[in-house]
């Protein structure tokens, strides 16, 4: 069992009943003498998709939630509906857009993800650690911004997702990028 002392990013914990991501905490020491050190997170339930920011004391546990994960393809964006196809069993299935608001950005037809099962159905969908898009516009360079070691523009890559490269990189390259940081690797 998780205590908040294992607690990073992404760990899935069961809280009230559902299954949980951590996307961020924060560890609160007292301020005065006795009283207990808090940890602040923000949790995101992965059945509904909702954002919860929850505090707990130092030291408290929490079961794992027995998901069960599994390759899927994504296969459509329907309206506000986002449909894929288990790779196992060949079943598809939909997930309403606004329960998974940091994947739906990157999703291209035909993509490869992990789709999370929990009590027998689908509760959520992940990206891999690495993805390859193209930059589809970048800021222009600007002369005279070189002088500090790392020299970053804009660039709205495939999607619509917004990241900083660097300044060598133009529209039309291909390029990998870790979607859960937003954060440029390489060039592909």
């Amino acid at each position: 069992m998780p205590t908040t002392a294992d607690f990073k990013k992404n760990l899935r914990i069961l809280v009230d009943g559902a299954p949980c991501a951590i996307v961020e905490h924060t560890v609160q020491a007292p301020s005065a003498r006795g009283s207990a050190t808090l940890v602040r997170t923000k949790l995101r339930n992965l059945l509904t998709g909702q954002l919860l920011e929850k505090t707990f004391k130092a030291g408290e546990s929490f079961p794992a939630p027995d998901l069960v994960y599994r390759q899927a393809q994504f296969l459509y964006r329907d309206g506000e509906d986002l449909h894929f196809m288990d790779e196992e069993n060949y079943e598809q299935f939909s997930l309403p857009e606004d329960r998974i608001p940091d994947v739906a950005p990157w999703l291209v037809d035909g993509m490869v993800v992990r789709a999370i099962h929990f009590e027998g159905r689908v509760a959520s969908v992940e990206l891999p650690k690495t993805l390859t898009v193209e930059v589809l516009e970048t800021e222009p360079a600007v002369r005279g911004n070189t002088a500090s070691g790392k020299v970053m523009k804009k660039a709205k890559v495939a999607g619509g997702v917004e990241i900083m490269v660097p300044l060598y990189l133009e529209a039309g390259e291909t390029i990998e990028v870790d979607p859960a940081e937003k954060r440029f690797i390489r060039r592909a």
